[in-house]
């Protein structure tokens, strides 16, 4: 699923969302994907429409979101918990959906520092800070 090819990352994740509604089996990558997609109604219709989904441009300075985006991010918060890397992020979760009584807005709150995080290493050219994202994470919980 992951590359660098826009058309074909969007394209799985149509292709899960359709299996998913057509009660089709699911591999494990794909029930983790259509349950995000499931919590995200908002995004449905653009994942039922693949000429949509696949030529639309989400630019952030006209106020788009780009539901592709935010939904990876949901996956790769899914993926750090499976692993707990960094280090103590499972933990740090758990605090987060106490606090806050809802682990979909954990998720969302968690992905306010992924998002600062890869921005600010993008910005400078350099690796994700995984201590300082723990940091901010922690300030969370």
């Amino acid at each position: 699923m992951f590359g660098n090819d826009r058309n074909s990352i969007r394209q799985y994740y149509i292709d899960v969302w359709h299996k998913a509604r057509n009660n089709q089996p699911l591999e494990p990558l794909e029930k983790i994907i259509a349950d995000i997609i499931t919590q995200h109604p908002e995004y449905q219709p653009v994942l039922s429409d693949s000429d949509t989904a696949l030529g639309r441009e989400y630019l952030p300075e006209m106020g788009a979101t780009n539901p592709f985006m935010h939904m990876g991010m949901h996956i790769a918060i899914h993926e750090q918990l499976g692993t707990n890397r960094p280090d103590g992020i499972r933990e740090i979760y758990g605090k987060v959906v106490k606090q806050c009584g809802d682990p979909h807005k954990a998720e969302h709150q968690m992905m306010e520092c992924l998002a600062e995080m890869m921005w600010q290493a993008q910005r400078s050219g350099t690796a994700p800070d995984e201590k300082e994202y723990l940091r901010k994470l922690k300030k969370l919980a």
